[in-house]
């Protein structure tokens, strides 16, 4: 799941600004200070803290650390800091899929009621269900993400595409084949395989895991299923024949750039794709248009891909009701507003949408609201790690997915959760 557009050293550099700056104030006022373990993003997180900390009368200071970049780091890094303990984990930006890993042995420390009526009100559905674990809040929502179909006009043109009926995986490959032009899908070995196979099987009404509050040994997949194997049908011909861009190790930011080339033509991605090409090639910009999430058969709504960030409170701090005023600030629909136009992240609470700063930054706002409510999220079970893990595994490189890949990826992945076998 993308998390800004560039967060490389203006992250870094803003968050240990924010972290310096805001310690110092905290050590000469006495305020109590609370620590927020953050993604990357390009600086919206570390403005939010700031703003909210000065907005606290001298209640709280907020001071941000920067978590690794990609999101299995981040979860090392979360698990390992709360099993031991550490009474620094005040406030955390999480990956969703995580959160149950978290939240079953107790790392999370509950949500108060209030918090949950003032911020789970009016919230897309997407956000509202990866903030559970097992019909309880252990977390807020607090921004949302969600994959578009991205085109290029012109090309849409020529395949002779209505962009504004539906469109299926099947008329995308033709397309692609039509025009010599080539698809833009996450093919690298990373969670963005596990994010498009999710998506694939979700939308014809399917699940990976059907129960996934159950105990390992009581798992029932759902991949070795017709719409398992409809998926790996998608997945091994936009492999086999060549249908698409940026290279077999192709992420979000390579699709990104690929579509931008004389080649690209179709690409599922994050709306950050919008700012960023219009930044790095306006002339693309003004060709791209957007759609709903490909649909895999044609008579059934597609459930484009949920992401986001949710934020949680460490059963281990020493401030946990003063933290969650602070997550209450930091999740309010406004500060989600100015981190949507300034940052790219799309807001959890509807109300964000109306924002005039989101429209004219994203006029494609409604679509990702709609997309939001329409999306189906990753399984949201302890053993996601050992799940994804194995999708990557199995499922690249995409020639290599073929008839028999959910068999063997179910097969495997029971022997995993049973012990059997290692990941």
């Amino acid at each position: 799941m993308h998390r800004g557009r560039r967060a490389g050293a203006t992250v870094v550099a803003a968050s240990m600004l924010a972290v310096t700056a805001l310690a110092g104030c905290s050590a000469e006022t006495g305020e109590t200070e609370l620590m927020w373990y953050i993604n990357p993003d390009d600086g919206g997180q570390a403005e939010i803290a700031a703003k909210c900390s000065e907005e606290s009368g001298g209640r709280y200071t907020i001071t941000t650390s920067l978590l690794p970049r990609d999101a299995s780091s981040q979860r090392e890094q979360l698990a390992r800091r709360l099993a031991a303990g550490d009474s620094s984990m005040d406030i955390m930006s999480l990956d969703p899929p995580f959160i149950p890993e978290l939240a079953e042995p107790g790392f999370l420390a509950p949500v108060p009621q209030e918090v949950i009526d003032q911020r789970t009100e009016g919230v897309v559905e997407g956000a509202i269900e990866s903030s559970k674990w097992k019909d309880e809040f252990v977390t807020v929502p607090f921004w949302a993400n969600t994959q578009l179909l991205w085109y290029r006009k012109s090309v849409a043109e020529e395949a002779g595409l209505d962009m504004t009926k539906p469109v299926t995986w099947d008329q995308l490959m033709e397309a692609s084949k039509k025009t010599d032009k080539k698809l833009g899908v996450q093919v690298t070995r990373g969670e963005s395989m596990t994010v498009w196979l999710n998506a694939l099987v979700e939308s014809q009404n399917e699940s990976l895991i059907r129960n996934p509050g159950a105990k390992a040994d009581e798992t029932d997949f759902g991949i070795d299923s017709p719409a398992g194997r409809k998926s790996a049908e998608i997945v091994g011909t936009i492999g086999r024949e060549g249908l698409y861009g940026g290279g077999v190790n192709a992420d979000e930011s390579a699709n990104k750039d690929f579509f931008a080339t004389d080649e690209g033509s179709f690409m599922v991605n994050w709306p950050f794709v919008w700012t960023a090409l219009n930044e790095e090639a306006p002339e693309v910009a003004q060709d791209m248009g957007w759609a709903q999430y490909p649909r895999v058969d044609a008579d059934t709504p597609s459930a484009p891909p949920v992401g986001g960030i949710n934020i949680g409170v460490g059963a281990p701090s020493k401030h946990p009701e003063l933290a969650y005023e602070a997550v209450t600030c930091i999740t309010s629909p406004e500060n989600q507003a100015m981190y949507f136009a300034t940052n790219g992240n799309p807001p959890a609470a509807e109300s964000a949408y109306d924002d005039p700063a989101v429209k004219e930054a994203y006029p494609m706002a409604p679509l990702i609201r709609d997309s939001l409510n329409a999306g189906a999220a990753r399984p949201q079970t302890p053993f996601y790690n050992e799940v994804s893990t194995a999708v990557q595994q199995q499922w690249t490189p995409i020639p290599d997915v073929n008839e028999n890949t959910p068999a063997e990826t179910q097969e495997f992945l029971g022997e995993v959760l049973r012990g059997e076998r290692l990941l």
